[in-house]
């Protein structure tokens, strides 16, 4: 299956909830009045590394072994998923279909997505990667077409 067909399928299985979705633009909204970017992006950056400590991935001796466990957390709670892929002068951390956008409104997108890789950045360093390697997210975000839709995805860069 393409990634296409993939986040096709995903989408159309999946969205944020009702239930939350008011209440999550209306506190997006309301912390763009009280931060600036670089703000936002440290708080998101600081949920997402308490949130990975309470989701430890546990033993991983290879990559695929990451890339499972990395997966068996984002899938159990319909965050779409990640892909790992060595290239060599940096691992690349490839996020797709997390519901930042539809949970927090298009306006947070320069933000929220710190949230990815504040919890990147801790399950890397409690494997082992201390503060040798450092995870940034590329910038503009990635897009794969979607039935003629372009369709970001978050991609961040583990180097030195």
């Amino acid at each position: 299956m393409s990634h296409t067909e993939a986040m096709l399928a995903y989408y159309g299985d999946r969205q944020v909830s009702a239930q939350w979705r008011d209440m999550l633009r209306a506190m997006a909204d309301e912390f763009d009045t009280q931060l600036d970017v670089h703000e936002l992006r440290a708080l998101m950056s600081r949920i997402g590394e308490r949130f990975a400590q309470g989701k430890p991935l546990g033993a991983c001796a290879t990559l695929d072994d990451l890339e499972l466990a990395l997966n068996r957390v984002w899938t159990a709670l319909d965050w779409g998923w990640a892909e790992l892929v060595d290239l060599s002068e940096h691992l690349a951390v490839r996020h797709f279909c997390a519901p930042l956008d539809h949970a927090f409104g298009a306006k947070a997108a320069v933000w929220a997505s710190a949230f990815l890789e504040g919890a990147y950045q801790r399950w890397f360093f409690d494997l082992g990667a201390g503060e040798r390697l450092a995870l940034r997210q590329v910038e503009p975000s990635p897009v794969i077409d979607v039935g003629g839709v372009a369709q970001p995805y978050y991609e961040f860069r583990l180097a030195r």
